[in-house]
């Protein structure tokens, strides 16, 4: 199946079952909300919980290499009550020590993506 343009969508690959992975927080509510439309358009993501599951190092490398420092949540209490010379550290080393610093929800489906924003919606909702 694939587009008009001969591609084949996000949302059809991920139908096809593709292996999606999703990390967040299950307190986030934009992480809830982005679950439940994922869910209601057919796809059911494995879900990594951040602060429960934790993020491998290899995870860790991906994530920093395709976001870099925007990986970074600086606008939450986590990072507010770290000191100076913690906010110093790379991000890599900030995500070892603090998963839940990391911007939500990431999506891992041959590619990655940052938020919920409708970008990123339509891209993987195809809309």
């Amino acid at each position: 199946m694939t587009s008009a343009w001969g591609r084949v969508t996000l949302l059809q690959m991920l139908k096809k079952g593709a292996v999606v992975r999703f990390f967040g927080l299950k307190s986030c509510d934009r992480c809830r909300k982005a679950l439940k439309s994922l869910r209601a358009a057919g796809i059911a993501p494995q879900v990594i919980d951040v602060r429960a599951d934790g993020l491998t190092d290899d995870d860790i490398t991906a994530i920093v290499n395709a976001f870099g420092d925007a990986i970074i949540n600086k606008s939450s209490t986590t990072w507010r009550n770290l000191n100076d010379s913690e906010k110093a550290n790379d991000p890599s080393d900030l995500l070892r020590a603090h998963p839940t610093l990391m911007k939500r929800p990431v999506i891992d489906n041959q590619g990655w993506t940052m938020g919920w924003k409708p970008d990123v919606q339509s891209q993987h909702l195809g809309t």
